[in-house]
């Protein structure tokens, strides 16, 4: 009955598909696997079969990352959210709980640690571009989504839980962590007290001079998006959790700073603000991003209109800028 079909060119079920292939991966046959996925997904795809083209990439994503080819499910797993705007699917939960099982399907390898010189350095070479590649991966897939999601029903910024998950991996997965890119995706989720579990983890990590800018870098983030509230649960929930793994505080004028703010925003009081920002400059000039988001904090809350030297452009290369 199979070869009567192929020869008609008629396409058999997507669960005919999905298990044939299976069994090719396991076989260990990913290449092969790998271009089979391809091949017949674009025939549903062609025949607007989308829902069997989305069950047979996510099928496939999911094994092949299960085997550890990473680059084989990544490619599938963007495969899969460009179907999903080829069809149009609108952003739901159903569709969220299928980008999250295949984002879940991406490894989670611990890089090595304590390293001394005698190691052997071509295997830390090996693992920290196995790192690179299940970041980069992982990071295409999630970061396609949340463009689809932000096209096709959740709000401008795309889904506030694919940025989370995006955030998490980067974190934990990636060789240098980038809490600046960390903090970007945090800000645009919804869930600040695992955003101050991120923040303590990487307290104790110890890493000189990081903590406080790490934090104010956090906060400031929430308030120029106008999230005084979230701002807020953040810095308490990581008063509370340092409190509790007994990890000191940082007790710097950056500190004192942001502190400081978040009372000054409470209420109507430009001037203060103003002067916060005279008295604290030295801190605040520690990282020069800050002063930008601070202008954006006093448009927010007060009404000041900022002058950007480059105008439209300057707007559309910020945008540009946004990862």
């Amino acid at each position: 009955m199979s070869r009567e079909r192929l020869k008609r060119g008629v396409l058999p079920p997507a669960q005919e598909n999905i298990d044939k292939l299976q069994k090719v991966v396991n076989e260990g046959n990913y290449y092969g696997a790998q271009q089979m996925y391809k091949s017949v997904s674009v025939r549903y795809v062609s025949a607007q079969r989308y829902s069997e083209a989305l069950d047979l990439l996510q099928s496939g994503a999911c094994i092949q990352l299960a085997h550890g080819q990473v680059t084989c499910g990544a490619e599938l797993a963007l495969l899969f959210v460009e179907t999903l705007v080829k069809a149009k699917v609108p952003y739901d939960n159903e569709t969220l709980e299928r980008l999250e099982k295949i984002y879940k399907a991406f490894p989670r390898v611990p890089l090595p640690q304590n390293l001394r010189v005698d190691d052997d350095m071509q295997q830390i070479s090996e693992a920290l571009g196995a790192a690179k590649t299940r970041v980069e991966g992982c990071s295409s897939f999630l970061k396609a989504a949340i463009r689809w999601s932000a096209e096709f029903g959740a709000n401008n910024y795309g889904s506030p839980e694919l940025h989370i998950m995006l955030a998490e991996y980067i974190y934990y997965e990636s060789p240098e962590v980038d809490m600046a890119r960390v903090t970007n995706h945090f800000v645009r989720g919804n869930n600040p007290k695992k955003f101050a579990s991120i923040l303590v983890d990487f307290m104790g990590k110890r890493y000189p001079g990081e903590d406080d800018l790490a934090i104010a870098r956090a906060v400031l983030r929430y308030l120029s998006s106008g999230n005084l509230r979230d701002a807020n649960i953040l810095m308490e929930e990581i008063k509370n959790e340092v409190a509790s793994k007994e990890i000191k505080f940082p007790q710097t004028d950056l500190m004192q700073f942001v502190n400081f703010l978040l009372q000054t925003l409470e209420r109507d009081a430009l001037p203060l603000f103003n002067m916060l920002r005279a008295n604290y400059k030295s801190s605040i000039d520690r990282e020069p991003a800050f002063n930008e988001m601070l202008d954006d904090i006093a448009e927010k809350f007060y009404g000041v209109q900022r002058r950007n030297p480059m105008g439209m452009f300057g707007d559309i290369f910020k945008l540009m800028g946004a990862d």
